[in-house]
């Protein structure tokens, strides 16, 4: 049993130095680009393989798993993330500064990366099963949460830069550096704040011993049972709500014409920096409380349902184009709180996965496969929007929620798992 480690205050601050980095790296690094001259082209291709890092994590997870503590992983990891961005922001003046920029970003990214499995693996070992059931909502809801504020507000403060002083290149030097300023103090938090948990593991001998090999440990992950199930479902589970994600912004911002909303940035920002914010947070909690007092049996299906159902909404909306905002909203507030409370199952049932010896790596695995299931889907969605139109790809993307919630209903693990035990 492990004793109280203080887990809210250091669980918020933790993921969200995860999602901070991979907004910067994956989402604002384009705006940034764009603003500085370089061409759609390129920008395409490059921040496009930015990706990648996230996606071949399980290749070089296992080192994480047999070499030194989680702490020290995540602790160094974010140390670089913060010295990649002050870089970054550095040598934008310089010519040549695309290329310096990618390569260091290339760093970064292999170190967000590395520091998200790093992450991962501490929370496993440093809180029993029944708290990872209770934090997985706030984890991530604090995910999300940074995601926004990298989308959000360090884009806010770039473009108010731009207009103090008239210089694009100058703005974005100061915002990186501020953003490597962020990351550092983020990492001096986190370095007091988290637990020293993994000192009692290593003289218990429980979990880095190393004794397995690199191959080992990444082959006893295909060894579990229902492992192509597993896999099928993981890499089809979000096969809608990749495809979503992806069109969502588009669709809202269209003009009606094109089969959009007619809404302008503003509005969005708005309506998901409000009201998406706090039904995202809530729904989040509460998944995670849900699982924790009942279990994860008894929720799998329903939160399922509650993730992938408000899709229904932007099918009517799409076919409808009501006059009013106020659906818009509605509509908005349903689809975050149901991914908040619904994914809060599918990353419950990922830590079913990962249970056992090597879970650092094994969870790192199955996320990977989650990413690549994001990824694919995502690519093709724009070429599948504009075949279908907006009305029709929008009821494509609830048809293609069925494969997973099929599956799901074959999948065994105990209806207790993530439940908190009498005794807590």
């Amino acid at each position: 049993m492990k004793t109280d480690n203080r887990p809210w205050y250091w669980i918020p601050v933790l993921n969200f130095a995860s999602g901070l980095p991979y907004a910067i790296i994956i989402s604002v690094s384009v705006i940034m680009y764009k603003n500085l001259g370089i061409n759609n082209e390129d920008i395409g291709i490059y921040t496009s393989l930015l990706y990648l890092p996230w996606v071949i994590k399980p290749l070089w997870s296992p080192f994480i798993d047999l070499y030194s503590t989680k702490r020290k992983w995540f602790l160094s990891m974010q140390l670089v993330i913060s010295i990649a961005f002050l870089i970054v922001g550095l040598t934008i003046p310089f010519s040549n500064f695309f290329v310096i920029s990618l390569a260091v970003f290339w760093v970064a990214a292999f170190a967000s990366a590395s520091n998200d499995v790093a992450s991962d693996g501490f929370y496993m070992l440093a809180l029993e099963k029944e708290q990872q059931s209770f934090f997985l909502g706030i984890r991530s809801t604090f995910y999300r949460l940074s995601m926004l504020t990298g989308n959000g507000l360090i884009v806010v403060i770039a473009g108010y830069l731009e207009q103090e002083y008239g210089d694009k290149q100058k703005a974005w030097s100061y915002t990186m550096i501020v953003v490597a300023l962020i990351m550092a103090i983020i990492t001096i938090y986190n370095f007091f704040s988290t637990p020293k948990t993994e000192t009692t593991i290593v003289e218990n001998k429980t979990e880095l011993v190393p004794n397995k090999s690199f191959g080992a440990v990444f082959a006893t992950f295909f060894q579990k049972k229902q492992i192509g199930l597993v896999l099928a479902f993981i890499l089809l589970f979000r096969l809608g709500e990749s495809q979503l994600l992806k069109m969502l912004t588009p669709f809202l911002i269209d003009p009606i014409a094109a089969g959009g909303m007619g809404l302008t940035t503003q509005d969005v920002g708005v309506i998901y920096g409000t009201f998406g914010v706090i039904s995202l947070t809530v729904g989040g909690i509460l998944g995670g409380i849900v699982i924790s007092r009942d279990g994860l049996g008894k929720w799998m299906l329903p939160m399922i349902l509650a993730m992938h159902l408000p899709i229904i909404g932007f099918i009517l909306l799409s076919h409808f184009h009501p006059g009013s905002v106020v659906y818009v909203y509605l509509t908005v507030i349903a689809e975050q709180f149901g991914y908040g409370f619904g994914f809060a199952a599918f990353m419950m049932y990922l830590i079913y996965v990962a249970d056992g010896e090597s879970k650092t790596s094994h969870y790192s695995i199955a996320t990977g496969f989650m990413a690549l299931g994001m990824m694919l889907p995502g690519m093709l969605s724009g070429y599948i929007q504009e075949y279908l139109g907006y009305g029709n790809f929008f009821i494509w993307v609830f048809l293609a929620t069925i494969p997973g919630l099929i599956l799901s209903r074959f999948l065994i693990f105990p209806a207790d798992f993530g439940k908190k035990s009498e005794q807590e």
